[in-house]
């Protein structure tokens, strides 16, 4: 069995200026996504894909390649991680790489574990699906979520469950934004990978934090410091 890491890191990032290498906890953030597959020893590759000699630089400095530098098509606020693995993909089969499982894992995931990643491909190998991805459980039932109406008052999105208690309601999950696993020629076939259909790996949710803004970014570091004087 052969696999693959692939690591998005485009370099134009402009909520948070050089987010994929900024300090985060003494390392630049890509580098614990790096450091994860590495410890894992899944991968027969790990490779960055991005359009910065300087993030290819400190990928490389971590133990990663840089085989190919990203298209300008591809290095876009559009462009879609599905679309950027499915190239690196396609690329290294014209080369004569062929692998079995493919995992992106995204570039500002300082939370991710190694762990995790082989509970993935465990239980990618045990399904049917194209692509098993991480998620991770809302905090309160959506189906009591509120809405602001045209008036400025409160409401339910979903009147029919205002009498429900939370512990009769299916828990729901939302995608934790670390890792997705495929089959690669089925991927590379298809090309696309829905969510309709994936295997879910579930996360606690304290391993899952979006890191979208700079007040995102001062929580995500508190968080990883008191995370890692209990470990």
């Amino acid at each position: 069995m052969s696999n693959v890491a692939i690591i998005p890191a485009r370099g134009g990032s402009k909520r948070i200026p050089g987010k994929n290498i900024k300090d985060f906890c003494g390392k630049p953030m890509i580098a614990y996504s790096i450091e994860a597959a590495i410890k894992s020893e899944l991968f027969d590759r790990i490779i960055v894909s991005t359009d910065s000699e300087e993030i290819a630089k400190v990928a490389q400095e971590y133990g990663a390649e840089t085989p190919f530098m990203r298209s300008a098509e591809l290095a876009t606020d559009q462009a879609d991680c599905v679309d950027v693995v499915l190239d690196m993909l396609k690329q290294l089969k014209r080369e004569k790489f062929n692998y079995e499982y493919a995992c992106c894992i995204y570039a500002t995931a300082p939370f991710v574990q190694e762990n995790f990643l082989k509970e993935g491909l465990r239980q990618l190998m045990a399904s049917d699906s194209l692509m098993a991805f991480s998620v991770t459980s809302f905090e309160f039932p959506i189906l009591r979520g509120l809405k602001i109406n045209p008036e400025g008052l409160l409401e339910l999105f979903w009147p029919e469950y205002e009498e429900a208690r939370s512990q009769e309601l299916p828990e729901s999950y939302h995608d934790a934004g670390q890792f997705y696993w495929y089959r690669t020629d089925k991927f590379i076939e298809k090309g696309k990978a829905p969510f309709l259909g994936a295997t879910p790996v579930i996360l606690p949710r304290c391993f899952v934090q979006d890191i979208d803004t700079a007040e995102d970014w001062e929580y995500a570091e508190i968080k990883y410091k008191i995370m890692q004087q209990k470990i």
